[in-house]
């Protein structure tokens, strides 16, 4: 499995990993924006990046939620 600076490629990533990956960078943005140098968010940005394009990429038709769209918010906010 290639790997690079920032972990293994996330395309090479098998399924259960990629997830677990999301949900620890997800848990780590908060902390990386408030407190990390600009090189630490940088890089984090770059591996969420990475790691999102890779799950939509795999599962271009995942359910999304109506109240997680533009329409759904301009009802929210009565539009």
């Amino acid at each position: 499995m290639p790997e690079h600076d920032d972990g293994p490629s996330a395309q090479n990533l098998e399924e259960g990993r990629l997830l677990k990956e999301l949900e620890a960078i997800h848990r780590t943005r908060h902390e990386t924006l408030l407190h990390g140098s600009d090189d630490a968010l940088v890089t984090h940005t770059k591996r969420m990046n990475e790691l999102e394009h890779e799950y939509v990429r795999r599962h271009p038709e995942r359910a999304k939620t109506a109240a997680r769209t533009r329409s759904g918010a301009r009802a929210r906010s009565g539009e």
